[in-house]
């Protein structure tokens, strides 16, 4: 999916949600007696109207065994072309792995995007990067309380490691074809976040379960075009009402466009 065609339906939807699938078997309803795939088309089919973006994390997926990448593959076909679908995998090596790892998420699952850590580099992300009608997303600032550990350390400008990361990136690819993980536990950094990266879109986890201020992203992040996608997995996987869930966050959504958004604002 192209950014024009990921912005039309952001707009068009008055959505910008990610809907994660991530389907633990000891959270999954006894009712469908560890059947995965019903679980995940039944969440597709109740959230569909109200999202632009799906993301499976892989290692649910991973953990199931050869089974679950025919899985993985089949909830990834289920979704169709008319949203955007993340392979959150969190990958990064350099060289051919990178290529093939790039190869698996884009041609064996067909995903729009895949996750990628940078801490190996520019030779790292460059084998995804080549893929011009893919996506990469590159791990910034994290939702989990381990962000501190490494992301937050001063650099020799004094301005914190995760900002280095995304000035460095941004150069690596444009900004039709590379977004930023930027945790939504982390709302009071946005407006910095912006300062360093004004055009790309982030990937913001940590809605719902993890306690992310919604209106406070979207106060400092948002842009002209929205240029955020906002993730919520176990707050619609496991709600009594998965479709209610996501209708309800849909509704801020639409809010936050119109209050925040240039487009819509002005």
């Amino acid at each position: 999916m192209t950014r024009d065609v990921l912005v039309r339906t952001i707009f068009a939807k008055e959505s910008f949600l990610c809907v994660g699938l991530d389907p633990d078997p000891d959270r999954i309803p006894d009712r469908y007696a560890g059947d995965v795939v019903q679980f995940n088309r039944d969440i597709i089919d109740a959230t569909r109207e109200f999202c632009v973006a799906y993301k499976p994390n892989t290692a649910f997926y991973e953990a199931l065994g050869l089974n679950g990448m025919e899985i993985l593959r089949d909830t990834i076909a289920y979704i169709g072309d008319e949203h955007f679908i993340i392979a959150d995998a969190k990958r990064g090596d350099i060289g051919n792995t990178s290529r093939y790892y790039a190869s698996f998420a884009f041609d064996t699952l067909g995903a729009d995007a895949i996750t990628v850590a940078p801490y190996m580099g520019k030779d790292s992300v460059g084998p995804f990067l080549e893929r011009t009608d893919k996506w990469t997303i590159l791990l910034a600032l994290t939702s989990n309380s381990g962000s501190e550990d490494f992301q937050h350390t001063p650099q020799e400008n004094g301005a914190p490691l995760f900002a280095k990361v995304m000035r460095r990136a941004s150069h690596w690819g444009l900004p039709d074809q590379l977004m930023f993980v930027c945790g939504a536990t982390q709302a009071d950094r946005f407006a910095e976040l912006r300062k360093v990266a004004p055009q790309h879109f982030f990937l913001v986890p940590g809605i719902g379960a993890q306690g992310g201020d919604l209106e406070g992203v979207c106060r400092h992040g948002m842009t002209r075009e929205c240029g955020l996608l906002v993730n919520s997995s176990r707050g619609i996987l496991y709600a009594d009402d998965p479709g209610a869930a996501a209708r309800d966050l849909q509704k801020q959504m639409a809010k936050a466009l119109k209050k925040f958004s240039p487009e819509l604002s002005e």
